[in-house]
């Protein structure tokens, strides 16, 4: 069984040392990233973190900042870190969807440089919405041009608050499936509770063509959603940690502990992420 984070960062070390230069350019960085507390990790510590938890691959990004140049900063160290690790890493592209024709030319040329995948958007933080078809059209047309699968951060608009919670609930992620039909979407964080929604035939239906990353989710669900969501869409559940905001090894401690049927436990924890990533078994 090959396990795989499907939701992990990882930043330039440039951006680590000057942690708080960064902070002050980018808000919504600055809103996760301010206190030193908040973990920030690069290639080498993620590597370092697999090994120690028994982690095989992961789908790695760097921070969705709201500017394309920092965002291009980042893909260019993880698009390196994979291409030094590539039965490791995963590189996923970040866009920041404003920028507009600039973004779709740094996607493409991720794309083109071996990226398997769009994300995270995040759209708070970059200023725009899951809604907000003008700006996403060229960067999904892209995705389903290069067979990539394309994350967004979705968030659940009920509950406590914590820094980056967002406006772009599972309403807003549903109208976004719906408007992309033939795109294959990841959504983050449990789609901000969407798959419940999954036990709506109709909603079902819409929702083939997503799948839902389990990021963060001990700071915001028990543990007991991976049972009940396993219950009807076994098939769309990717295991990922949101590292380094949660420690790899405990959280996959305990999903392993949880009982899952021994089937659906390996693709919750890999098989699933291999057929989104459109990887072929034998070839891991």
């Amino acid at each position: 069984m090959r396990i795989i984070d499907t939701h992990t960062h990882i930043l330039p070390p440039e951006i680590i040392a000057r942690r708080d230069e960064y902070c002050q350019r980018d808000r919504c960085f600055g809103m996760l990233y301010a206190s030193p507390r908040a973990r920030l990790a690069d290639a080498g510590e993620l590597l370092a973190s697999m090994d120690g938890a028994g982690v095989d691959m992961a789908v790695v990004f760097g921070a969705a900042f709201a500017d394309l140049g920092l965002c291009r900063l980042c893909n260019d160290y993880v698009l390196d870190a994979a291409r030094q690790h590539p039965l490791r890493l995963f590189p996923f592209a970040l866009a920041a969807p404003c920028a507009r024709d600039q973004a779709w030319r740094e996607v493409r040329r991720c794309l083109e440089a071996g990226a398997a995948g769009i994300g995270e958007l995040m759209p708070d933080g970059q200023g725009f919405a899951l809604t907000d078809f003008e700006l996403l059209d060229p960067l999904m047309a892209l995705a389903r041009a290069y067979k990539a699968p394309a994350m967004a951060h979705v968030n659940e608009l009920v509950g406590h608050d914590y820094a980056g919670k967002g406006t772009q609930g599972p309403h807003q992620a549903y109208l976004c499936a719906s408007h992309y039909p033939q795109n294959t979407l990841i959504f983050s964080h449990w789609g901000g509770g969407l798959p419940f929604y999954e036990l709506m035939p109709e909603v079902r239906s819409v929702l083939s063509n997503v799948y839902y990353d389990t990021a963060a989710s001990s700071y915001l669900y028990e543990d007991a959603i991976f049972q009940y969501v396993a219950g009807w869409a076994p098939a769309k559940i990717l295991w990922g940690s949101d590292y380094p905001l949660l420690k790899q090894r405990p959280f996959l401690q305990r999903v392993t502990n949880l009982g899952l049927d021994p089937i659906a436990l390996a693709n919750v924890l890999g098989g699933n992420a291999l057929a989104v990533l459109g990887v072929n078994r034998e070839a891991t």
